[in-house]
């Protein structure tokens, strides 16, 4: 009988196995499929719906699957949404008309697609790169017949039909297919308006394609738990690893209520402390939102880590530097001190604007940024209440950039900007007479602007430094603002500034003459009353 029984229980376990076994290899099989039938639509069909220039759609028709991650949600596990940082949030009752008003102003275009679905595959031809960059979202639906596939412009993959996501409403994608002319001529234009300082994503800053990879929950799951997944597979393309989690990260409302991490410990930004009196010194900003953990990756943090270091050699005290990347548990202890998480809007506009307000703060202001960008230019910070969706806290506009830093009275402000579709800012720079000491660099595609500025040693000369990549930036207010070094130190001057000199008379800060200070206090006094 025990024999009987232990056969019993062999022969079980042996049906599990090959069941199991023939399941992986089912969802694997599917997965390829679902991957290759992508892959065809990319190459063949996309530009015809998504307005693309030419050369995009030249790389993209010859892209091979070695090129492209691939995520997907896991199936077999009930209905689910796929949540981007531009969908249409649930208004409530309470809100009123002019705060709808004004959240309709800042967002034109929505993604608005709230049906559920069986699952979700995204591809991405741009691995690695920051966001936001094009990426192709398919929803996969079961047991659909043919006919209704057809209806919806889907792919029919025998009971399955695959639909590519759109932001609905938009202009680009109510556009009946164009002519072959016309299609020529457009993108010529296209071509003749991209100037060669706009980095390689501000070529595709269509209107219709989606930049970001959602946030897919499942219908009933109110943890809003993130079911995509990136698929490591030998055809694919190698899985961006994200940043490692040094401490458990949690939402803010829940790091309100647990006060036993370091981050939420951490001294509250005493702005009002930046400024002394009768004195001025040179201050900088780090700022990479991160948005979520899966697109915040380890060169992010080290962007921001050559970058800080960068600074301390040329003078800037470690008090001004204030730095905010990312949530509550993405950095080490040991290289937190300074670091504030991305996650208060208010913060860190206030201490922007309040390092430009304030007369004789700042010589030298620097701004690095490195963020999730949409396409209109503007920031995403941090998913603080982890809904996927980008908040009025949780986004930083271009213009209430341009806001902050209007009328600066430091010396002068430098923003190098390391992310993707910086034409917005580059255009209104151009045209402001409120941001006449703003300097704006701004990266090409081949060149890593945090490992390009490096190497900037205190005497070298800006526009020296710059010469090395052919790269000249917006400059409102005439070269004079380029030609001083990064402490604003005259270039070349004779006989040549000693290091000693150069620490004293320009680096990190210096004392002001009491005469010098109230001077410039009663001007800006006046300036203020008037």
């Amino acid at each position: 009988m025990k024999f009987l029984e232990a056969a019993r229980v062999s022969v079980l376990l042996l049906v599990l196995l090959v069941g199991d076994h023939r399941g992986v290899q089912g969802k694997a099989a599917r997965l390829e499929r679902w991957v290759k039938a992508g892959l065809q639509y990319l190459k063949v069909h996309l530009c015809r719906r998504v307005a693309l220039p030419e050369s995009e759609c030249r790389r993209l028709a010859h892209l091979h699957p070695s090129g492209i991650a691939v995520y997907t949600s896991e199936s077999g596990s009930g209905k689910v949404l796929a949540i981007l940082p531009d969908s249409q949030p649930a208004l409530k009752a309470s809100h009123s008309a002019g705060a709808l008003a004004a959240e309709r102003g800042l967002e034109r275009e929505r993604f608005t697609d709230v049906s559920a679905h069986d699952a979700v595959l995204v591809l991405d031809p741009s691995p690695g790169e920051s966001f936001g960059h094009p990426v192709l979202i398919f929803y996969l639906d079961f047991n659909m017949a043919k006919k209704k596939c057809a209806h919806m412009e889907g792919i029919y993959l025998g009971e399955e039909c695959m639909t590519l996501a759109l932001k609905t409403r938009c202009q680009n994608q109510l556009k009946r297919r164009r002519s072959r002319s016309d299609r020529t001529m457009d993108r010529t234009q296209i071509r003749k308006s991209v100037v060669s300082r706009t980095s390689h994503t501000e070529h595709s800053s269509g209107l219709c394609e989606i930049h970001f990879l959602p946030r897919v929950v499942g219908v009933k799951d109110s943890n809003r738990t993130q079911r995509l997944r990136c698929v490591d597979h030998p055809e694919f393309a190698r899985c961006p690893q994200p940043l490692p989690l040094t401490s458990p990260s949690m939402p803010i409302s829940s790091c309100e209520l647990n006060k036993n991490t370091r981050r939420c410990h951490q001294q509250p930004l005493a702005t009002h402390l930046s400024c002394r009196l009768y004195q001025t010194c040179d201050h900088a900003v780090l700022l990479s939102g991160g948005w979520q953990e899966q697109i915040t990756y380890q060169h992010h943090e080290q962007n921001l880590l050559l970058f800080y270091q960068m600074l301390r050699n040329n003078g800037f005290h470690k008090d001004h530097i204030k730095t905010f990347f990312a949530g509550n548990g993405q950095v080490a202890a040991k290289e937190a001190e300074g670091m504030y998480p991305a996650t208060e809007k208010e913060v860190i506009r206030n201490h922007i604007s309040y390092i430009c307000r304030k007369q004789h703060c700042a010589d030298t202001f620097v701004l690095y940024l490195n963020s999730p960008t949409r396409n209109d230019g503007t920031m995403l910070l941090w998913d603080r209440n982890n809904n996927g969706i980008a908040d009025l806290k949780e986004r930083y506009a271009v213009g209430e950039l341009l806001a902050d830093l209007a009328g600066c009275r430091a010396s002068r402000v430098l923003l190098f900007v390391e992310q993707s579709y910086t034409g917005v800012l580059t255009k209104r720079l151009k045209g402001s007479l409120k941001h006449l000491n703003v300097v704006l660099f701004n990266g090409l595609p081949w060149v890593n602007t945090a490992q390009f500025w490096a190497s900037l040693h205190p005497s070298h000369c800006l526009i020296d430094h710059l010469s090395k990549n052919a790269l000249m930036p917006h400059v409102g207010d005439g070269i004079s603002l380029l030609n001083v070094t990064l402490s604003g130190a005259p270039c070349n001057s004779t006989p040549p500034l000693s290091e000693a000199e150069m620490k004293k008379e320009y680096m990190g800060c210096q004392n002001l003459p009491t005469a010098l200070w109230h001077q410039g206090s009663r001007k800006a006094h006046n300036n203020e009353r008037n």
